[in-house]
C-alpha cells in the first residue's frame, strides 16, 4: 500500500513531464515520419522526425542557461545528435548514426572508470551544486578518499556503462528487424526503461551504501567509546 501511495504521489509530481517528454521524444516523432515519408522517402523523413527532440534539448539548454558538468555532458549529447544526422547513407545508416549517441555516452562512462575517474562522481557532485544542496555537498567530498565510496562510484559508473551499452545493442538489432515505424516506438521506450532503471537502481544502491558506511562509522565509535582507558 505504501508503495502505491508512493508511486501515486510520484505520478502527480511528474506525470506532466512524463507526457511531454514522451509527447517530444515518441510521439511527434512517430507522427512527422508517417506524415512526411510518403512525400520525401524513408532518409528524409526520419530527419524530420529527429527535429522536436534535438529542438527541445537546444531550448531546455538555452533555457537553464548553466555552464557546469551536468550542461557539458546534456551539450556534448545534443551535439553528437546533430553530428549523427549529417553525412549520406540509407535510413539504416542513419539510424545505427542515431545510435552511435549512446554508444558514446557509454564508452565515456566506461573509459572513466578504466581510468579510476567514475564520472558518477562528477554527475552527482554537479547536481548538489545545481540543487545547492551545500552541506549535502561538503559532506560528499570528504568521501572522495574512502575507500568503499570510491568502490561505489566504481560500480556505478560500470553499471551506466554497460546498462547504456546493452540498450544501444538492443536498439541495433531493432534496426535490422522492425520497420521505421516501429522503431521510432520501440527504441525511445527502450531507451526509457533503461535509463528509469539505471536511475532507480542508483538511487537504492546509493541509500544502502549510506546506511552501511554510518553503521560502520556508528560502530567504531561504540567500539572506541567502550574501549577501556589504560592508565
Amino acid at each position: 500500500m505504501q508503495r502505491l501511495t508512493q508511486l501515486f504521489q510520484f505520478l502527480r509530481r511528474n506525470g506532466l513531464t512524463i507526457l511531454r517528454e514522451g509527447g517530444i521524444n515518441i510521439v511527434l516523432p512517430y507522427l512527422i515520419y508517417s506524415t512526411a515519408q510518403p512525400i520525401y522517402g524513408d532518409v528524409n523523413g526520419l530527419i524530420a522526425s529527429s527535429a522536436p527532440p534535438i529542438v527541445w534539448s537546444i531550448i531546455e539548454f538555452a533555457r537553464h542557461r548553466r555552464v557546469d558538468f551536468l550542461s557539458l555532458f546534456v551539450l556534448l549529447g545534443i551535439v553528437l545528435s546533430l553530428l549523427a544526422f549529417l553525412g549520406g547513407g540509407g535510413v539504416k545508416f542513419l539510424q545505427l548514426r542515431e545510435k552511435l549517441v549512446t554508444v558514446i555516452f557509454s564508452f565515456i562512462f566506461l573509459g572513466s572508470a578504466a581510468i579510476g575517474r567514475p564520472i558518477i562522481y562528477e554527475l552527482a557532485r554537479a547536481g548538489m551544486k545545481r540543487s545547492n544542496q551545500t552541506e549535502e555537498l561538503e559532506r560528499f567530498e570528504k568521501l572522495r578518499e574512502n575507500t568503499m565510496f570510491k568502490r561505489s562510484m566504481m560500480l556505478m559508473t560500470l553499471v551506466w556503462g554497460f546498462g547504456l551499452l546493452a540498450d544501444a545493442l538492443v536498439s541495433i538489432a531493432l534496426v535490422y528487424t522492425v520497420p521505421v515505424k516501429e522503431y521510432l516506438i520501440a527504441s525511445p521506450i527502450i531507451g526509457y526503461a533503461t535509463t528509469g532503471s539505471l536511475a532507480l537502481w542508483t538511487f537504492w544502491y546509493a541509500r544502502r551504501r549510506r546506511r552501511e558506511g554510518e553503521a560502520a562509522r556508528a560502530a567504531q565509535v561504540q567500539a572506541g567509546s567502550a574501549t577501556p582507558e589504560r592508565r
